[in-house]
């Protein structure tokens, strides 16, 4: 049998084909728009995301026996605000993940609701991404449209919509939403209210690996797939990361290095950060996890390599950085181009070079938007292990860990020997393994981890360049509390 797994990603949907082996069989993307009507603003049209999906299934089952297909799993970005009418048509764009415009609501979530309020009902504070503030947003600031609201989803639910005509979601996904009660994988009734939407508006909570519905008959037809494909609820990005690089039951960590970036800790019991620097959700074994999240990761890269530098070809700008050089470059990079979520949650942030001189290189430069990401990573790593946390080694997977330069940086940034996995497809592959799950192939998210995810290589840290590497996190550190009180008059 064959399992679909589906990755709903910022700039485009990667699908895999995976037998039940867990080999990957076939991988097919499809790119869309990205808009940006106002500085700090990012929304997306939910149709592109179905005409990509629609479209890569075929494209991905071309050549194989698209009867064999099993079942189907989606994992996608977290926090998109998707709003449907009475009809089931989208009502407007979806608000992403990194969208800014929330500054206001989540001040007043924060301050005037309180976040001890918001942790104890929802085990997190507010920040921009989240889904609650852009619902406060719209209601504010487009009554018509929230009027209209029936019901309301995330981005991948979006999907599972299409294809099966249920409106679901996972607790994974939904924890992200400001909305769920995490410690109990309930909607809490207090924050529907306060944000002045009521329970029959929000899809039906499912477990991740949970079956949630088969393909609509006519579509499958059109998809050339049998009547009996199951489709799971799948998981938010990070959790299907975590479960595509086996970082499940208790202990596990994953760093994502993608558009944005992540440090995923996975736990067996609900304990959140009592001080909200990082996230507490769900997670898709049907645990919980601690995550820190920060907006701009491999997107730096690519906004300094193609819209500054005018190439796209990033392996070559890498090799004129010298190894002698690690830890020892003089100018440093704040990453927060969008803002910052965790840990410090500062919607002014922004993206700063500080150091730079008249000897300062090109090489320079690439060198310090690689190190700050990975500083910046660190941030959050230093709060999990302020809350007695022990991560003696991680896995690393995205975009950004197929950088054996990048590898290298992280590894010593961090003191820790980094895994990677044999499958570089996190969240496509943890989709269509939650997929399995569903399905029956394995009883459990642990035990399809167990059996599928392997390393293919690891990266250990070198002693004396962690050791330059910590100096110059210290150095760092400073650069963001003096910086703090000039970014407000920037915008």
């Amino acid at each position: 049998m064959y399992y679909i797994g589906i990755d709903l990603g910022t700039s485009a949907v990667k699908l895999l084909l995976v037998d039940e082996n867990g080999a990957i069989l076939n991988e097919v993307t499809r790119e869309y728009p990205l808009e940006f009507p106002r500085p700090g603003w990012s929304q997306q049209d939910p149709e592109d995301w179905k005409k990509a999906v629609l479209e890569g299934i075929p494209a991905l089952l071309a050549g194989f026996d698209a009867g064999a297909v099993a079942g189907i799993g989606c994992g996608g970005q977290m926090h998109g605000l998707v709003v449907l009418d009475d009809r089931d048509r989208v009502i407007r764009p979806a608000i992403l993940w990194n969208d800014g415009r929330t500054a206001a609501e989540v001040d007043y979530l924060n301050n005037e609701v309180g976040k001890e309020r918001l942790s104890a009902l929802t085990a997190n504070i507010a920040f921009a991404g989240f889904t609650a503030p852009k619902l406060l947003w719209m209601r504010k600031h487009e009554p018509e449209n929230f009027a209209k609201i029936a019901k309301i989803m995330l981005p991948k639910d979006y999907i599972n919509y299409v294809l099966t005509g249920v409106h679901c979601t996972d607790c994974s996904d939904a924890s992200g939403t400001l909305l769920l009660d995490v410690a109990h994988r309930r909607w809490s009734a207090e924050m529907l209210a306060l944000c002045g939407v009521k329970p029959e508006q929000m899809p039906k909570l499912f477990e991740s690996y949970q079956v949630v519905g088969t393909v609509k008959p006519e579509l499958a037809r059109s998809l050339g797939l049998s009547n009996h494909v199951q489709v799971v609820a799948g998981a938010g990005d990070n959790a299907a990361a975590a479960v595509g690089t086996g970082v499940v039951g208790e202990g596990g960590c994953n760093l994502s290095l993608g558009t944005s970036g992540t440090l995923f800790i996975s736990s067996e019991r609900f304990r959140p950060d009592p001080h909200n620097a990082l996230h507490a959700f769900a997670h898709a074994d049907g645990g919980w996890h601690l995550m820190g999240c920060m907006l701009s990761a491999a997107s730096c890269n690519k906004w300094l390599c193609e819209d500054i530098l005018g190439t796209g070809d990033y392996a070559a700008e890498q090799r004129d950085i010298p190894a002698e050089k690690l830890g020892r470059n003089h100018v440093y990079f704040l990453p927060y181009l969008m803002g910052e979520r965790s840990p410090i949650n500062d919607t002014n942030a922004r993206g700063t070079l500080v150091g730079m001189t008249l000897d300062t290189t090109r090489a320079d430069l690439v060198q310090a938007v690689l190190e700050g990401v990975a500083f910046a990573i660190r941030d959050s790593f230093e709060v999990a292990k302020s809350l007695g946390l022990s991560i003696p080694r991680s896995k690393l997977c995205g975009g950004g860990s197929k950088s054996p330069l990048w590898r290298t940086i992280f590894a010593n940034v961090l003191g820790i020997p980094l895994e990677l996995p044999r499958t570089e497809q996190g969240p496509g592959y943890g989709a269509a393994m939650l997929a399995m799950v569903g399905c029956g192939r394995f009883e459990s998210v642990r035990t399809a981890a167990g059996a599928l995810v392997e390393v293919s290589a690891v990266v250990e840290p070198d002693p004396a360049l962690t050791s330059r590497y910590e100096e110059r996190y210290q150095q760092y550190r400073t650069l963001y509390p003096a910086l703090r009180p000039v970014f407000p008059g920037l915008l």
